[in-house]
């Protein structure tokens, strides 16, 4: 199950729809759904659709990530930290914005890539985050957080690009804050 280094995130996306649902019958080997996994995380567009589909799915798999899934996703730190922080991040400032809008169905949609069904306040995002392996994940969150509250540093640009308001960085402060004042 190699993912060419060239894949699309739609292919990304088709691709992690298919992996989660032979998860869920059971069709796949640890080895196999490992593998999987870190092929398509190696590429940045491969990672986005992987966390797109993975965090937002109404199936229950990211709400107690496997150990497959840990594996695999701890083979490319470099792409995954950055990309599971903002999608932290993220998640936070749009369901603050989906409400703000009256889209409560939206702002749910946010909440899950946020809120494990029935494990709140704990997060999918901040789940995974916890469970990694990773140094590099806290540092990232630790800049993202600074940069939201004080408007600048390295992730002053990320925030300009998504045009977020003072009250959603303060969401997204809290929601960093979070998984790293535990």
């Amino acid at each position: 199950m190699e993912i060419l280094e060239t894949v699309t995130f739609d292919n990304a996306i088709a691709f992690t729809e298919s992996i989660m649902t032979k998860m869920a019958t059971g069709e796949l080997t640890s080895p196999e759904i490992t593998d999987a996994i870190a092929s398509l995380v190696k590429t940045k567009n491969g990672a986005r659709g992987f966390f797109v589909t993975y965090l937002t799915s109404d199936s229950t798999l990211a709400d107690n990530p496997s150990p497959e899934v840990i594996t695999a996703l701890e083979s490319s730190p470099e792409i995954v930290a950055e990309l599971l922080v903002k999608n932290l991040a993220m998640s936070a400032a749009m369901g603050l914005n989906h409400r703000r809008n009256g889209k409560e169905d939206m702002a749910q949609g946010s909440d899950r890539v946020r809120c494990s069904v029935g494990a709140a306040p704990r997060t999918r995002s901040a789940n995974l985050i916890k469970q990694l392996n990773m140094p590099s994940l806290f540092d990232i969150a630790q800049q993202l957080r600074q940069s939201a509250l004080t408007g600048v540093g390295n992730y002053q640009e990320f925030l300009q690009r998504w045009r977020y308001d003072s009250e959603q960085k303060q969401v997204i402060h809290q929601a960093l804050s979070e998984i790293l004042d535990e």
